[in-house]
């Protein structure tokens, strides 16, 4: 090649790494508002915030792969990405078991002084930081769509009616809109809607009880609940919990539900690993939580015991799923002691 032949080479190769760095940098500003929102939804197909988030670094890259091809005249960019991560989590779940909760295995226990059994070879749903999720007003808006009951009760469905249940419901895209994205006929998104419905109000989630408001309290009643326990003060505890309180603590199979049992259940708590604790205060799925550390054997500090999350109903504590976890320790970036 001559001189001029390798300059015009050149040139020609200095304009499509500057156009590919360009183009970059444009996909990056248009697409990392959405990261939160995007990481949100696959959360609620897949139930694991590790598999969330390698599915939505998968759907980023298939979309970064075919840019050059997308256009707005046809979809907005966020139905167009939101495309690419329902039909990217389609595929991870043809590969994956559901993730329960220890409520939806079974009946639940009415011995709390039993010997808990540990379920280390169930893949349980685990909850998501606030903190991951971007905007705290869009976290608020959607809480009803993160609470861990109705994230279980997701997990009882086919992957497809799930995806219907999501895009329809949660997002709330017109049902030929959502048949565009899964390749379904709008008659079939119809039927698949039907039967995700029927089967969330079977497990005590219809449409009117997903959507409780936000209380501004809620944070007020947790302090006052984390007050009682750290002095352990069962007597107030008990003032603070509704009647059919459900307590769950993954990975133990067991579960219980009423004031007494839970009541009889931390009182067993403090025989077993001491009275005395300190709770931080986190957020997770939309709704309070706190990390529970307990004194540590040495007497130094105190050490990571469980990523505890309520649900509040009337003013007082409904549900406290109590996850003890060292993934979900990970995903929330607590230090093991303080």
């Amino acid at each position: 090649m001559t001189s001029t032949g390798n300059a015009a080479s050149a040139v020609v190769m200095s304009t499509m790494a500057a156009n590919t760095v360009a183009t970059s940098e444009e996909f990056a500003v248009r697409t990392d508002p959405l990261r939160g929102e995007l990481l949100a939804h696959c959360y609620r197909m897949l139930g694991s915030v590790h598999d969330a988030e390698d599915q939505l670094q998968e759907t980023l890259l298939r979309a970064w792969r075919a840019y050059d091809q997308y256009d707005p005249r046809r979809a907005a960019l966020r139905t167009w990405l939101y495309r690419i991560a329902t039909n990217t989590c389609l595929t991870a779940l043809e590969q994956r078991s559901r993730r329960p909760l220890p409520s939806g295995l079974g009946a639940p226990g009415d011995d709390p002084d039993a010997p808990m059994v540990r379920g280390e070879e169930v893949p349980w749903l685990q909850p998501i930081p606030d903190a991951l999720l971007g905007d705290p007003a869009g976290v608020a808006s959607s809480r009803h769509t993160l609470r861990l009951a109705f994230l279980a009760a997701l997990q009882l469905l086919p992957a497809r009616q799930r995806a219907v249940l999501i895009l329809r419901d949660v997002l709330d895209w017109p049902a030929a809109e959502v048949g565009k994205a899964l390749e379904m006929t709008t008659t079939a998104v119809h039927s698949a809607l039907r039967r995700a419905r029927a089967r969330l109000a079977t497990a005590g989630l219809g449409e009117d009880q997903v959507g409780e408001p936000h209380s501004p309290d809620e944070r007020a009643l947790v302090e006052r609940y984390v007050a009682a326990f750290e002095s352990a003060d069962l007597v107030a505890l008990e003032k603070l919990l509704t009647d059919d309180v459900l307590l769950e603590m993954p990975p133990m199979l067991g579960w219980y539900v009423g004031r007494e049992h839970y009541v009889r259940f931390i009182a067993r708590l403090f025989t077993l690993r001491g009275a005395v604790w300190r709770m931080v205060p986190v957020a997770a799925n939309g709704h309070p939580a706190v990390a529970a550390y307990v004194r540590a054997p040495d007497g130094d500090g105190f050490v990571l015991n469980t990523v505890q999350v309520f649900e509040i109903s009337d003013g007082r504590i409904s549900r406290n799923t109590a996850f003890r976890d060292a993934e979900v320790f990970a995903v929330f970036r607590l230090p093991e002691r303080i």
